[in-house]
């Protein structure tokens, strides 16, 4: 784009781009330690900034609708009426952006009922008048009839995309019109659905730019209708009317009631204490810099800030191996990619300078590092190369030999750095890299400092990727690995097959862009509270749960072709009862075909939904409601149950033993679950259903290895302990600490009987409530699941309270605390962000508070087991001890231990989990040994 005119005008439509950005990040918002959502704040300012940075405009100005009626409500009271609601996070977005511009000394502007876009069209009309180049900034379409040779719109890029500048001939080309100006009358014709302008019936984009093509105007159009035929004819007849209105609505004005005074506009050097003071509240942490940047040419004779802000030449050669290492200085990542930001990579290929580089590395206090592998598979991959960086924008690589014995002798001369302890080891998803260095004789050693667990602690509901992080905060966007290696299939090649530039570029980025990330998110975890978290639980855990990965369960295969068997034989049977029940023999797994037996012949449900595609909805929830209605429901939720049992884990576990040790091998995530409980993957044993006869069958498929046993250890009704210890409710702390059974004391004193006197089916329906509360679970959920009426499943919850009433009081406290944080807390100072805890929509409020209640009971159950598995690893280590930490699987682990160590590791591991923590109430851990799980549990 030509940039040298010296009056350039630049008008950004501000709802327009504050919708954007935070569209563009809705997946993964951008969050403070207090929950509050920037990212329309982020995605606006930062789009704002590198638009001062690239285009270096002379006149600035940002344009707000003020809200309210506009001339257009006076001619059609629905105008824009179908708009929805305009998100929370947006209306918290608008103050802060307006402080912001107003320390960025760029002008606000607005007028009562008038749009966003009638002061643009006025401004760029004025402006152009003045001998201005005006460029429009906004995606909006409908601003292309404002378009002349010096009035353009300025539409930035999606996603990184490159921006686009849309002038007279492109306005003509997409409409195939003759003049901008014919853009109010597509609209008109075709209406627009945005705005609620509701254009001519019946005529849509190809029709309008067709009539356009022909009669040039809707007035034309209208005079000429006898030229149609059939039923267009009639419809647009009949809506000329409307078509008229629509132009008239569509048409931006170019004569409200503002004068441009040019000096008003012009680009100032902004308050940059202000800006700071804002960006430090929001915890915008890069961009002030960034800023700082765009306005460079204009704060010259700023000498403090320019001090901090040095560059080496983007044309740096490769650093000689035998100059001084600390001699470059740190580069700064001021642009989007390696193409346009200052760095100095560097590869090591040799035995000798890789000993000088080692010898460098061990000096370091702090040091980053990346290993590039053959395979996602740590168990499987070789190493094609490692990275390293201890300073931001320089790093080095080290391409590792295909040949075993070479690579031996570079793995040999890097060892010293792995296994030296005073040093702190930086990586993201170190647990990957301390596997694969593992799996090649190297123990990493050392403090540890995990990037991605460090982001999940700050931030446990966003994404925790690399490449995304480093976008999000450092405004750096990493080389694609599909760039070098092709897309997945047949045709991607290996990493090591790439000339060795781009991988030094590729692997060194990485390690570069981690290291920066460290310098964030470690004083970030002091200023939030969470350091002792990170160090004392989440880190060592990384090695644990690595060890326990490595490990893996042996699997009996004979058992699970056995139970595949069955469960045949079981879903024939169930099939054929189903049949029975409805008259006639379907296929059971079409949606289609079973929705039209149960709605069309059976009629459970005259109001039955239909999903999109037109066929009824058959989901899990909706055949759960029409239980009672039909016998053939529950043999149908059974079938599925079984089918999935079957497909899932007994035929699909087989393939997923390990071919080398014949284990398999799940990984555990510490990044997933927003609560800090782990999950599990690949496969996740965490979901086999234990409740059914079935589900606990497939447990008797891991097994212990040859003279060993399986020790299971179980921590018994955990979460109603820690909301009785949390919370201080008397009457439940009293319960649990004389040993009485917790579920059969409530149904006591739900229905004021003695405790022996307590029915299963009482007991059972104490023990529905007494989770229920944790998750939130109100009257109607409670019904359904007990079997009882609304009214009694109230008036039941209604007498729990009255049982457990300090349970209430500390229910409303962490709603509050909530509500005045914007997070709640575990027992370790784990936080959950609830950024919804305060809307205006009662149901997303509500489901904000039952997490308010229940996050800080699962995270602290969480936090209680990582401890313990923290503790026992320690002593199995210290006892010199052979048994091995295999699973953890909700409040359970399990252990694979030599028979001789049995007896007296069952106590150990007991003893550790039940005193992990210190509490009044007495935690509860049961003990089962077995060949299998199964026996085990």
């Amino acid at each position: 784009m030509d940039v040298t005119q010296d009056k350039r005008l630049f008008l950004i439509d501000a709802y327009a781009m504050i919708f954007r950005g935070y569209y563009a990040l809705i997946r993964s918002p951008r969050l403070t330690s207090k929950g509050i959502n920037t990212s329309a704040i982020f995605g606006f300012t930062n789009s704002l900034i590198e638009l001062i940075k690239r285009e270096k405009p002379t006149h600035l100005a940002v344009v707000f609708d003020v809200g309210g009626k506009t001339l257009r409500h006076d001619d059609f009271e629905d105008y824009k009426a179908n708009r929805s609601e305009t998100p929370e996070a947006i209306k918290i977005a608008i103050p802060y952006i307006h402080r912001i511009l107003q320390a960025m000394h760029i002008p606000i502007l607005g007028l009562e009922g008038y749009e966003a876009d009638d002061i643009i069209g006025t401004l760029s009309h004025k402006a152009e008048k003045e001998g201005y180049f005006v460029f429009m900034v906004t995606p909006d379409k409908d601003f292309g009839q404002l378009v002349t040779q010096r009035v353009k719109i300025y539409k930035p890029g999606l996603k990184g995309g490159d921006i686009e500048i849309i002038g007279v001939e492109e306005v003509k080309e997409k409409y195939q019109i003759q003049d901008p100006k014919q853009v109010i009358d597509f609209l008109a014709m075709m209406g627009d659905s945005v705005d609620n302008i509701p254009g001519l019936e019946g005529v849509g984009e190809k029709t309008a730019k067709k009539f356009l093509q022909e009669y040039g105007s809707i007035e034309n159009l209208l005079t000429n209708t006898a030229n149609l035929k059939g039923k267009l004819k009639e419809k647009v007849e009949a809506s000329a009317e409307r078509g008229l209105l629509s132009k008239k609505l569509a048409t931006i004005l170019t004569d409200a009631p503002i004068e441009f005074h040019q000096e008003e506009y012009d680009v100032d050097i902004p308050d940059f204490e202000k800006v700071k003071e804002i960006f430090e509240e929001l915890e915008f942490r890069r961009l002030y810099e960034t800023m700082y940047r765009a306005f460079a040419s204009k704060t010259e004779g700023v000498q403090e800030e320019t001090a901090n802000l040095k560059k080496v030449s983007p044309q740096a050669e490769q650093l000689s191996l035998f100059s001084g290492f600390d001699s470059v200085e740190p580069a700064v990542s001021s642009k989007k990619d390696i193409k346009s930001t200052d760095h100095l990579y560097q590869y090591v290929h040799t035995p000798k300078a890789l000993s000088i580089l080692v010898k460098n590395l061990l000096e370091k206090a702090v040091l980053a590092f990346d290993t590039e592998t053959t395979s996602l598979n740590e168990l499987e991959a070789e190493l094609i190369g490692i990275s390293f960086s201890y300073k931001k924008g320089l790093a080095y690589y080290i391409p590792i030999p295909e040949d075993k014995v070479q690579a031996a002798e570079f793995l040999q001369i890097m060892r010293p750095i792995f296994e030296k302890e005073e040093q702190i080891k930086i990586g993201h998803n170190l647990k990957f890299d301390y596997k694969v260095l593992y799996q090649h004789g190297i123990e990493l050693k050392g403090r540890l400092f995990d990037t991605m667990v460090a982001h999940y602690l700050l931030s446990p509901d966003g994404r925790h990727g690399m490449d995304y992080l480093s976008e999000m905060y450092l405004d750096y966007k990493p080389v694609p690995i599909e760039t070098l290696i092709g897309k997945k299939g047949k045709k991607q090649v290996s990493l090591r097959e790439i000339n060795l530039e781009q991988q030094t570029a590729y692997a060194a980025e990485d390690a570069d862009v981690t290291y920066q990330l460290y310098q964030l998110f470690a004083p970030q975890l002091k200023t939030e509270n969470l350091e002792k978290l990170f160090e004392d639980i989440e880190l060592p855990l990384v090695k644990i749960l690595a060890h326990m990965e490595i490990a893996g369960v042996a699997l009996d295969k004979n058992w699970l072709a056995q139970e595949s068997v069955d469960l045949e034989n079981d879903l024939q049977n169930l099939e054929q009862e189903v049949f029975k029940l409805c008259g006639e023999a379907f296929n059971m797994n079409s949606p289609r075909q079973l929705g039209e037996i149960l709605f069309e012949k059976l009629k459970l449900d005259p109001k039955a939904k239909k999903t999109k595609t037109g066929q009824y909805a058959t989901s899990e929830d909706i055949l759960q409601k029409l239980a009672s209605k039909h016998e053939v429901i529950k043999y149908i939720l059974e079938y599925r149950q079984l089918q999935k049992l079957k497909s899932t884990y007994v035929d699909a576990l087989p393939a997923q033993l390990n071919s080398r040790d014949h284990r398999v091998h799940t990984h555990f995530s510490q990044t997933t679950a927003a609560t800090g409980r782990l999950s599990s993957v690949n496969p996740n044993l965490q979901n086999i259903p234990i409740r059914t006869l079935r589900g606990q069958q497939i447990r008797g498929a891991f097994v212990a290895g040859e003279g060993h046993k399986l020790i299971a250890a179980d921590y018994s009704q955990i979460e109603l302990r820690l909301i009785a210890e949390i919370s201080g409710e008397n009457n439940m702390l009293e319960a649990f600490d004389r040993g009485a059974d917790i579920h059969s004391s409530t149904a006591a004193r739900l229905f004021k009987i003695p405790i022996e006197e307590v029915s299963k089916t009482q007991r059972s329906q104490a023990k529905t409530v007494n989770f229920g509360i944790i998750y939130g679970q109100g009257a109607f959920a409670l019904a359904e699941q007990t079997g009882l009426s609304r009214t009694e499943a109230k008036a039941m919850i209604d007498t729990y309270f009255e049982t457990y009433p300090r349970l209430r009081e500390y229910m409303d406290e962490q709603v509050k605390k909530a509500r005045d944080l914007g997070y709640v807390e575990t027992i370790m100072g784990r936080k959950r962000h609830l950024i919804d805890i305060n809307s205006n929509n009662f149901v997303v409020r509500g489901h904000a508070e039952r997490n308010a209640v229940n996050a800080p009971i699962q995270g602290s159950a969480a936090d209680i087991i990582k401890l313990a598995m923290i503790k026992i690893d320690q002593q199995l280590k210290t006892q010199k001890l052979k048994t091995r930490m295999l699973l953890q699987v909700h409040d359970e682990l399990v252990f694979e231990a030599p028979q001789e160590e049995v007896k007296r590791v069952s106590q150990l591991i007991k003893t550790e989990m039940e005193s992990a923590y210190s509490t009044k109430v007495p935690l509860v851990v049961e003990i089962g040994v077995g060949d299998n799980w199964l026996e085990a549990h």
